[in-house]
This record gives C-alpha cells, structure tokens and sequence, in this order.
C-alpha cells in the first residue's frame, strides 16, 4: 500500500512541473510575442518621425541703417596732357625727365628747324621790302597831291598814286602776317610745359627727328607724343557704380580710397559729378570723386579701392539670401505656421546687401522663416522645427545710425572696416 501511495505522489509531482513549464512556456512566448509588437512599434513611431524633415527657422529683422559698396576706382590727373611737336625738325636738347615738377611755360625741350629759321627769315625781309615800298608810295603821293588842282597834273594821276600808296600798306600788313606766322613756328622750337604738374612720360631724346603735330593728332597721325605733364595737386577717382546706388550719387556724397599699397590708408574723397546715364553693357553709372593730393602721394592710372557708405531704410525687413526660393510662382519664402506646417509665401525683394536680402512686402517680422529650404517642400507639409546651431542664419545686429549726407566741404566721418551689415558689393 506504501508503494502505490509513492506512485501517486511521483505522479502528481510530474504533473505539477509539467503544467509549470506550459505556464513558463506560455509566458515567454506572450512576452516575446509584446516585445516585438512594442518594438514594431516604436520602429513605426521612428520611422514616422524621420519621414518629417527637420528645419531650422529665422525670423526677419530690420534692416541696416547704412549700406555700403567698395567698388574698383581708377585714379587720374586733374589735367594730363601729351605734349607733340608743332614743328618738323631735330631734337637739339630736353631737359625734363619722368617724374620732373615743373612749373606753366618752363622748358621741357629744344627743336632745330633750319627751315622754320630761314622761312621767318625772308618773311622779315618780304616785310622790310614791303614797308620800303609804302614809304617810297607815301612820299610819291604826298608830291603829287602838293601839285593837285594845277595843269601839270590831273586828279585822276593824283588819285593813282594815292590808292597805290594805300595798296603798298596793305602789303606791309600781309608781310607783318607773315612775319606772324613763322615767328609763332619758330617760337615752338621750344616746347613748353602747359601748366603746373610733372611729367608723366618722355619718349624723346637728343638727335630725335620729330614730325609737326599739325593740332589734334588721331591714331593714325605721323607725329608721337615728347612728353606727357599732369596736374596732380588734386587727383579725379572714376567709378562705375551700380544702378540701385543711383539714387545717392548727389553732392554731399563722400567716400574713402585705399590703394593696395596701402591698404591700412583711408583716403576721403568727394563726389564731383555722375553721368546721368547707365552703362546698358554692365547697369552701372560712371561716377567722379575728387581727392586732395597735396603731398603728390596718389598717382595718375593707379588703382583704387572706393568704399561709399549711404543711408539704407531700417523698416525694411532683411533675410539671408539662402532663405529665398525661386520657382516658376517667382519668389518664395517657406513658412512654419503654429501647426508646424509649410506655408510657401510670395515676397517681393529689394536691395541685395550681399549676405542678405531686402523683402518689401509679403512677410511680417514675426514670421518663422525656413533657412536654406529644400527645393521639394510642398505647400502644407509637416516638419519638425530643430535649433539650429550657435551662429547659424545670424544676420548680427543693425549698426548704429548713420549721419546725415555731410556738405563737400565737411571731414568725412570715421568707417567701421568690419561693420557685419554692410554687406558689400564686389
């Protein structure tokens, strides 16, 4: 009877740890069967989430209260003017050489015209035969009108040899002409500087055979230039400034130069004058400042950096220009409503500052812009708005207030060189 009951009970023993695996079974299987349901899940969830682009937003800000353009210059003489021959003949001497201040009439250089010398010459001696003759025609005439109104002559001879006397003083007149006119060639045997400056270029030397320039001398013409004399105590700057800029190019406009020697220098400048008329090739307005050159520093054909700063409107918003999207609408900027969805917005653009962008209508200052937008966002679509990174999109502040155009005569005020919203044009 004891080993039946020992059965039983090694049987019931099986039983309990045969339904204990089922259950430990069944849990595990329902434990694993949740994992992969939760982990299916938040793969989905994932999944979801990256499937919505991630931006970085910008809000508009005002506008700079100066804009500034540097723009290339070329820096000439106040006068400059080559210098030519007027008479043929061979260069005896020259007495001025590059770079030589010189003062209006000094000498630069001597010319031998035998020629010219023996045409003034017997123009001398035309006049003294042609005034010999007038004095012989006057004494004649005064003899024969002492006889007028008697027999031995008639009025008709005395009036001969009175127009005849009047027609020899015409011919001293014409011989003086002529005399005038040699003596001016010969009087350009020396070539003269016409006013104060320095010479530029000499490109003759002794024994040189020059042609007479004859006035004006095109390309094609037989002479060449013996020297070149600028004016330098104040030096004219010409820039082709850009059409948006026109609006400024007024008197009270100032600037400032640096040459590339020089970098640290800055030079100021005052407008002078501007073409009234854009370049259609290249949209600009040549425009000409005016520098003082006292200590002859700048010089005639050099370079020049020209930096104008102008008053900009600060109530007109700025963007960066990677915020911008063109399409076939024109241009857009990409929104991000409350919602966290795409609105495209139409904008209407103004001045480019370089870095940045005027928007004059279309977009408000609270309006969380998209920087850098996809070219694929649609109208609607949801994203995900991420901080950006420090510095990212950041326009920095507006600079301080400009002042007010100063008059020609005025200094001109110091310019911040690394001022961030003077986006410059290059």
């Amino acid at each position: 009877m004891s080993d039946g009951r020992k059965q039983r009970r090694g049987s019931a023993g099986g039983g309990r740890v045969v339904l204990l695996l089922a259950a430990v079974a069944v849990v595990l299987a329902g434990y694993g069967i949740w994992t992969r349901e939760t982990a299916l899940a938040a793969l989905g969830d994932r999944a979801e989430d990256a499937s919505i682009p991630r931006v970085q937003v910008v809000t508009a800000k005002p506008g700079p209260r100066t804009r500034t353009v540097t723009l290339p210059g070329n820096i000439n003489a106040w006068f400059e003017a080559p210098i030519y021959a007027q008479i043929s003949g061979y260069v005896r001497m020259w007495y001025k050489d590059y770079g030589a201040p010189v003062k209006a009439g000094e000498l630069l250089a001597t010319i031998d015209s035998p020629t010219t010398d023996a045409q003034l010459a017997a123009a001398q001696a035309e006049l003294a035969v042609a005034q010999t003759r007038y004095k012989l025609a006057v004494v004649t005439a005064g003899r024969w009108k002492a006889l007028s109104g008697t027999q031995a002559v008639s009025q008709q001879e005395v009036d001969v040899q009175v127009a005849g006397a009047a027609a020899q003083k015409a011919q001293v007149e014409a011989a003086s002409q002529g005399v005038a006119r040699y003596g001016a060639q010969h009087a350009f045997e020396r070539v003269v500087a016409p006013f104060d400056g320095v010479v530029t270029s000499r490109r003759t030397d002794v024994g040189d055979y020059v042609n007479a320039g004859g006035g004006d001398v095109g390309a094609r013409g037989a002479a060449s230039e013996l020297f070149s004399v600028a004016d330098i105590h104040e030096m004219r700057v010409f820039v082709s400034v850009p059409q948006d800029y026109a609006d400024v190019l007024k008197p009270g406009l100032t600037a400032t130069l640096s040459l590339p020697q020089n970098p640290a220098e800055r030079i100021p400048a005052t407008f002078l004058t501007t073409a009234h008329a854009v370049n259609p090739q290249t949209r600009t307005v040549v425009t000409e400042l005016t520098v003082d050159n006292p200590r002859h520093e700048l010089w005639p054909g050099s370079y020049a950096s020209v930096r104008m700063t102008v008053p900009a409107d600060p109530d007109i918003l700025i963007l960066p220009e990677q915020a911008m999207l063109f399409r076939a609408q024109g241009m857009q900027v990409a929104l991000v409503d409350a919602q966290d969805r795409v609105h495209l917005q139409d904008v209407t653009l103004g001045l480019n500052f370089g870095t940045t962008i005027q928007v004059l209508a279309g977009l408000n200052r609270a309006d969380r812009v998209i920087n850098n937008p996809s070219l694929g966002l649609l109208e609607g679509e949801k994203v995900k708005v991420v901080e950006p990174v420090h510095g990212y999109g950041d326009m920095g502040e507006a600079p301080a207030p400009a002042p007010a155009l100063a008059p020609a005569a005025a200094p001109q005020p110091a310019i911040d060189a690394d001022d961030p919203e003077a986006g410059a044009l290059r």
